[in-house]
């Protein structure tokens, strides 16, 4: 099977020839943990799941690496750490946030059908590496240092934005440049400057006395070449990263290594909105994974419907992400693992829908697949199929069966799918919400999703806020 993908440095689909076919590496731009990952963080996750998947079905689960990193080290993270921890030294404070902020993304990607990836490194524990990178820019006339601040020189890498396709005045006119006395140049961007008292430090590179912190386009580089090696197979993230962060993290290495590439292929997932618009927390749309996995436009959705609404858009377009789109999906699969029940597996995914994939990733035409295997009766392929795909068939199999017959009621309408509780009491449904508390006060999120998921397959979403004290608290509704 050959794999024929879309590369941003070329603008065009190309055949994949990985530099090494025995071991084929994959870096994507993970989390920054500071707060909940919103459902635009979850489209690259979905989408290089999807890529990751496919590549070790080509080359074997043991050929294929795929990295994605955590960022640790950010002014949101000290300012959330300081908020929320005030009587704690920052340092202390912002670890207890990340932990929890990288505790709550994983339980949200895991719930989407996401793979883990091989290796998932934290940007803090690669300093020796960015700091060793800094000092081969400094030595090949890269970077320079000025009050106590070390700066790539973009004037010194003639091929400098050609992963955007901008000139440098075009670059200039469309990025918020940091203007600075310490530049030699606006478009020269930090790799390292001076920490804030209190603020995680370390010893600076350059001859520089005072301790400081990385860039943050200087992280990626250093943890993908701790990892990956100084070239790799493929880059993967966000449209919205291709500049200012994957063209300076490009410049970074290829100046550090002494290479014309970093990856030699560069691939970007499109932009998303909530019901038309940017999402904004400004415009009361900004939707995280949480919020829709416990309680959005009436329903607590599961993780296989969010990651069906997700893939029935090719990667690269636009999406808009609407209650409606989503209902579709959960009605869909709703059908589908009714039919499903019981039925087994075929061996392997049709080759139609292998195909499709093959071709830059074609989920879209990959699901029209799907509904023909539905509509013609192939119940184990179309199986195969959801499976390869990433679909558990089984968390909203679990709600199907704990409705039909016995004590609820699922009416199939236009609106959402309406879940009317009958057998829980206010005082049974109270009595399960105060367990949920105590298991989260003890930090079991893995008991806590628990009783939240079987509450939710019986029709009760909770929401989860904060009383007027600023202590935790949780409301619930019957789902509609």
């Amino acid at each position: 099977m050959e794999l024929r993908l879309y590369n941003t440095l070329t603008k065009k689909k190309e055949p994949f020839r990985p530099l090494d076919p025995a071991n084929v590496r994959m870096y994507v731009c993970g989390p920054t943990v500071y707060d909940f990952a919103h459902i635009g963080n979850a489209r690259p996750v979905i989408v290089f799941d999807v890529l990751f998947r496919l590549l070790r079905h080509v080359y074997g689960a043991d050929h294929v690496t795929y990295v994605r990193n955590i960022t640790d080290v950010d002014d949101k993270i000290n300012a959330r750490a300081a908020r929320d921890f005030p009587d704690l030294p920052l340092n202390e404070a912002i670890r207890k946030v990340t932990e929890e902020t990288e505790k709550q993304f994983h339980a949200d990607v895991d719930a989407l059908g996401c793979l883990r990836p091989n290796v998932e490194p934290r940007a803090t524990e690669h300093i020796p590496e960015m700091r060793a990178i800094i000092e081969k820019l400094i030595e090949g006339g890269h970077a320079y240092v000025e009050q106590d601040h070390v700066l790539f020189a973009v004037a010194s890498m003639q091929t400098y934005g050609r992963l955007a396709r901008r000139s440098l005045d075009e670059m200039l006119a469309g990025a918020r440049i940091d203007v600075a006395p310490y530049k030699r140049d606006a478009m020269d961007f930090v790799l390292w400057k001076p920490s804030k008292p209190g603020e995680p430090s370390w010893p600076s590179p350059g001859g520089i006395a005072v301790e400081g912190r990385p860039g943050w386009h200087l992280e990626c580089s250093a943890m993908a070449w701790k990892h990956l090696g100084e070239q790799f197979d493929i880059h993967g993230g966000g449209i919205d990263l291709v500049f200012p962060h994957h063209e300076n993290e490009l410049a970074q290495s290829c100046c550090a290594f002494h290479h014309d590439r970093m990856a030699n292929v560069w691939m970007h997932n499109g932009f998303l909105q909530v019901e038309g618009e940017k999402m904004s927390k400004s415009l009361g749309n900004f939707v995280t994974i949480r919020e829709l996995r416990e309680g959005w436009a009436g329903y607590a959705w599961p993780g296989d419907a969010l990651r069906f609404a997700m893939l029935g858009t090719h990667y690269r377009q636009p999406i808009d992400w609407t209650a409606k789109t989503l209902d579709e999906a959960h009605k869909t699969l709703w059908r589908w693992y009714g039919d499903l029940d019981g039925v087994s597996a075929a061996p392997a995914a049709p080759d139609e829908v292998l195909a499709l994939l093959a071709d830059d990733l074609n989920t879209s035409g990959a699901i029209a697949v799907l509904h023909a295997l539905h509509k013609s009766g192939r119940l184990a392929e179309l199986r195969a199929a959801l499976m390869f795909l990433g679909f558990s068939c089984e968390q909203l199999q679990l709600q199907r069966r704990s409705v039909i017959g016995t004590t609820l009621e699922v009416e199939m309408t236009n609106a959402p799918i309406k879940v009317i509780v009958q057998s829980l009491s206010e005082a049974e449904v109270e009595q399960r919400i105060a367990a949920r508390a105590a298991a989260r006060a003890a930090k079991n999120w893995a008991e806590s999703d628990r009783i939240r998921d079987e509450l939710a397959a019986m029709g009760v979403v909770l929401k989860d806020g904060k009383g007027a004290d600023g202590k935790p608290v949780t409301t619930w509704e019957v789902a509609r």
